[in-house]
């Protein structure tokens, strides 16, 4: 009887097995998308919907990054491009974290606000969003409002959070579940031209740093609206820092804040501690 890893030795165009092969393989072995995902990469061979990441990521790192848990707080302005970059990036399992349905406000910025989806669930349209773009990935969608008390539950299981919030005070309240939780914070905030990416460890107590004396107020996002295009740069930003810390690499903003202005097209960082803190070191 032919075996699973057989069949995908045969199909595979030198260390590639292209997408096809990875469906028909899941409906003979009578898998998951996902398991069958598992398995190639696992073998050595790579899904070939990923070869363009093979220049940045090795195939054990992109058997890394599908085995890893990411939770999503928000699937708004933020949260839409975070998740579609997760799915597209091979992030195994992503818990989408959000209250809300969709208004017609959202759709000059909201990657999954479409005038169809009017009134649907945020987190129902990312689970129908990732299943269109990448069937493989998982992603786990919570209709509830994080906060002090249910916090723990939802991240649990999560090696990284993302803020993908709009709000001081709910992110306040999210970096301190990561706190308790003893898992890293990437943050994102967003406001008319202007946003700004940090990320906080447990211990690093950055976003009572930034936030200070704001725990009441509004993001600037309620004061200046968004166009298009900052959330879709913030949010490639903090994807960028969630990959490096799920496989180990590179220098992360932690203990500092990069700051954007994309009107002037200005970038400044803030540093909160002298020293650049490599992440090896972090971990």
């Amino acid at each position: 009887m032919e075996c699973l890893s057989d069949y995908l030795r045969d199909h595979a165009e030198g260390d590639l097995l292209p997408w096809r092969c990875q469906v028909e393989a899941a409906t003979r072995f009578r898998l998951s998308l996902a398991r069958a995902e598992e398995a190639i990469l696992e073998l050595g061979l790579l899904p070939a919907r990923y070869q363009r990441n093979r220049q940045a990521f090795t195939t054990g790192q992109q058997l890394q990054l599908f085995r890893s848990r990411v939770a999503v707080i928000g699937c708004g302005g933020l949260g839409g491009y975070i998740i579609e970059e997760l799915a597209r990036l091979g992030v195994g399992k992503i818990v989408a974290v959000d209250p809300d349905v969709f208004e017609e406000h959202n759709l000059n910025r909201q990657l999954l606000a479409t005038p169809n989806l009017l009134g649907c669930i945020k987190v129902e349209a990312a689970r129908m969003r990732v299943e269109q773009i990448n069937p493989a990935v998982t992603l786990i969608p919570l209709r509830q409002t994080l906060g002090r008390v249910n916090g723990r539950d939802l991240l649990d299981d999560a090696q990284v959070a993302v803020d993908a919030l709009d709000s001081c005070a709910a992110r306040l309240e999210l970096a301190e579940v990561c706190e308790e939780s003893g898992i890293p914070l990437v943050h994102g905030a967003i406001g008319g031209w202007y946003g700004q990416v940090a990320t906080q460890f447990p211990g690093d107590r950055t976003l009572p740093i930034i936030f200070a004396n704001r725990e009441e107020g509004q993001g600037l996002e309620k004061q200046l609206g968004n166009p298009s295009f900052t959330p879709a740069v913030v949010a490639s930003l903090e994807v960028a820092e969630v990959c490096k810390i799920l496989l180990g690499v590179g220098n992360l903003l932690r203990n500092r804040e990069l700051t954007l202005d994309l009107l002037e097209m200005k970038f400044e960082e803030i540093s909160f501690h002298r020293s650049l803190i490599p992440l090896e070191e972090a971990l």
